[in-house]
């Protein structure tokens, strides 16, 4: 995103820049031609620039514009750690090999740090120029240097600093006698330069900043201001206390960015949670792949520290800002309402709130033997739906069993403890915890072992593959026979990510789909990988044929005449083979309309090639996380939904659980959650053949149409329906 763009940029009808243009395509260009693929990398760098674009954007609540840059800064930390790693890793080791659009990991490293250098650049003008001053101005929430404070307020952060912060501190020095010190991975440190009066000698120490409490201390002694300075303010403004005797010749702010894509070989692993274990700590002191520093910092300190790092210079960050904008979640959930989105509750499903002239609601299992239910977060309640089915599963005389996947899940999860209460009360309770989930391995390594402790059984598993799948799968014995209930969903039991995720879960005793999970939960559990299942759609072993076979239906009905039509909604599109199928389906004449919050490896709107393929992007206050599939199959659409992307990951390394959707009024709003993203007109950026995003916006007389707020508007009315 240029500068000028990212400062002054319309909240509608703007057009985010490519990180880089495109190739021309070949007219006879074959359909795996490189100039028909964006780049993956470069095209997640885009998504992020479209989160950092509702930074800018002053239709939204201002510390929500404050949360977006955060949340872009803390996306940038995580793609360094994961992408950055990885290509590394590849040219360390003399991969050739190009990704689809033509490029060595070389190359891509190399666009790829001229693109991050400008993101942060202007996240940080962002930061500075815009979002702080109207902080002030607008809220009364000032972020002040320690040196536009009075004497008073000086004094009230210095004896702060003696009181909570000097005794936590370490500074450790560098010389002879002191190696260069280990520094953790994002942790926000001080480069203080020193200078021994009594030898005239120059020394490095490196301090780092404590931000267990947050990132900004509040000013004390101002109840009625909200005044903050940033912690390493603080620090910095008592550093000569750390270092008497020395002079400080300077002090200022770096920050290191450590590979997090460390190779584990699961073959030769004999204990995984072993080996999980040993990464994490690997990952302590993995190579540092970005370096970031104050624009003021010294060369002589800068130069230190790209030797002691083992860096270069095209691994340097120079921020003529604030290092850490992750750090302004904190100031984003400051108690200021009117600054903030409405607060959203969601709602009970009609189905599930008690009938007229009843106290209580129906059981759960009575709602779904009635009907399969489908539940759409966060417009409908977590809590009130899959929660409910896990905890009235546990203490349910007639329920024998309960398996569920467990990919990632909140700190205090009542779905844990619901499972702990069903294995206390002599259930069957098997849950398979993915202990490679990305960045939740020490977490998810936690719960296993208090689930274990509580006799439920647990297993990690299958080598070589992540279980990404969300599947819950309840027995209940129901006269003298078990009859399966199964929840399938598109999201994580992580009841916090419930509120802001969108995600669907399909709440079913379909006998078949039942058959399929228990089937499923065998494979997992028992290394049986040869089943056969009549309904889901499973990966690795037959999605990626599926989805093919579906969309090459699609092509041939188009060739004979009849109408192809094709939406799919999913997070990411990056699989050669799908896009290969989805260019020949346009070119049959199948319309190809394509939902995709992140990255896409799809080049539409190429004459030729993608005619008929459009791509959209919605980004806003929810994360859009469901995966809705489309087909419309000569008049007789197929609905599905489910765990998976198009990506290869999702459909050769993972384990993932698609279901069809077969009862009309469900597959109806399914429909009508597609039909309105497609609508949008506010939240959505279409993408164009060059590469770049252009953001929707009303036409002339035309009313604006989110998608998030019509879909929260209908579940009012609803939430209001008797």
């Amino acid at each position: 995103m240029s500068e000028a763009r990212l400062r002054t940029g319309e909240a509608s009808g703007q057009v985010l820049p490519p990180a880089v243009r495109p190739r021309p395509v070949p007219t006879d260009a074959p359909l795996d031609h490189p100039s028909l693929y964006f780049n993956r990398e470069l095209g997640w760098l885009d998504f992020n620039t479209r989160v950092l674009a509702q930074a800018v954007d002053p239709e939204i609540p201002l510390l929500e514009r404050v949360r977006f840059l955060a949340i872009s800064a803390s996306n940038l930390d995580e793609f360094i750690q994961k992408r950055i790693g990885g290509l590394r890793r590849q040219e360390e080791a003399g991969v050739g090999r190009p990704s689809p659009d033509g490029r060595t990991p070389t190359q891509q490293l190399d666009l790829i740090r001229e693109v991050l250098r400008e993101s942060q650049a202007s996240a940080a003008r962002l930061w500075e120029e815009e979002l702080k001053p109207e902080l002030g101005e607008r809220a009364g929430i000032r972020i002040l240097s320690y040196g536009a404070l009075n004497p008073l307020q000086q004094q009230a952060l210095d004896r702060h600093f003696r009181e909570q912060i000097y005794p936590i501190l370490t500074p450790l020095a560098v010389d002879p006698g002191h190696p260069f010190p280990l520094i953790s991975n994002l942790s926000l440190s001080l480069a203080v330069e020193l200078k021994d009066s009594a030898h005239g000698e120059f020394h490095f120490a490196r301090v780092k900043v404590p931000m267990t409490h947050g990132r900004w201390i509040r000013v004390p002694g101002t109840p009625d201001a909200w005044d903050f300075v940033s912690v390493d303010e603080v620090v910095r403004a008592n550093i000569e206390g750390l270092f008497r005797g020395m002079e400080v010749v300077g002090c200022h702010a770096f920050r290191v960015t450590r590979n997090a894509d460390v190779m584990r070989d699961e073959e030769e692993a004999e204990d995984l949670i072993a080996a999980i274990s040993e990464e994490l700590r690997e990952r302590r002191t993995a190579p540092v792949v970005r370096l970031e520093v104050e624009a003021s910092i010294s060369d002589r300190i800068r130069d230190l520290l790209l030797r002691e790092l083992g860096l270069s210079r095209e691994d340097l960050v120079v921020v003529d800002g604030d290092l850490a904008l992750a750090g302004c979640l904190q100031l984003a959930d400051l108690p200021f309402p009117e600054h903030r989105f409405p607060p959203w509750e969601p709602v009970v499903p009609v189905r599930l709130r008690p009938r007229r002239d009843e106290e209580e609601s129906p059981g759960i299992f009575s709602v779904i033997r009635d009907g399969d239910l489908l539940v759409h977060h966060p417009y409908e309640s977590f809590t009130a739906t899959v929660q409910r089915l896990v905890e009235e599963a546990a203490v349910d005389p007639q329920v024998t069993a309960i398996k569920q996947t467990l990919y990632r899940t909140s700190d205090d999860s009542p779905i844990v403890r619901a499972l702990v209460r069903a294995a206390e009360r002599g259930k069957q309770v098997a849950v398979l915890v993915e202990v490679k989930a990305r960045f939740d391995e020490q977490n998810n390594i936690e719960w296993a072992r208090v689930l274990e402790n509580h006799g439920v059984h647990i297993t990690y598993g299958l080598v070589g593959l992540k279980t990404h799948a969300k599947v819950v799968l309840i027995i209940r014995n129901e006269g003298g026979r078990p009859r399966a209930y199964c929840h399938i969903g598109t999201g994580n039991y992580h009841v916090d990510n419930a509120r802001v995720y969108t995600d669907l879960g399909l709440l079913t005793c379909d006998p078949e789909v039942g058959a399929d999970a228990v089937d499923l939960f065998h494979s997992l559990t028992g290394h049986a990988p040869g089943h056969q299942f009549r309904k889901l759609l499973v990966a690795p072993a037959h999605l990626r044929e599926a989805f093919a076979r579906l969309i090459r239906r699609e092509a041939e009905t188009a060739r004979s005449g009849g109408t192809g039509r094709i939406i799919a909604k999913m997070n990411a599109l990056d699989d050669p083979e799908l896009i290969e199928e989805l260019y020949r389906a346009s070119r049959a004449g199948v319309s190809i309309d394509l939902i995709v919050r992140g990255h896409s490896r799809l080049r539409p709107g190429v004459k030729g090639f993608s005619d008929r393929i459009r791509v959209r992007s919605i980004i806003g206050r929810f994360l859009e996380h469901d995966r809705i599939y489309y087909f419309e199959n000569g008049g007789h659409p197929e609905l599905f939904m489910g765990s998976a992307d198009w990506r290869v990951r999702n459909l050769d390394d993972r384990v993932e659980a698609v279901v069809p959707v077969e009862e009309p009024g469900l597959r109806e709003r399914l429909i009508r959650i597609l039909n309105l993203a497609l609508e949008d007109n506010r939240l959505a950026f279409e993408l164009q053949a060059d590469g770049s995003y252009h953001r929707c916006s009303p036409g002339r007389g035309e009313g604006e149409r989110s998608l998030h707020a019509r879909l929260m508007e209908e579940a009012r009315r609803h939430l209001a329906s008797p």
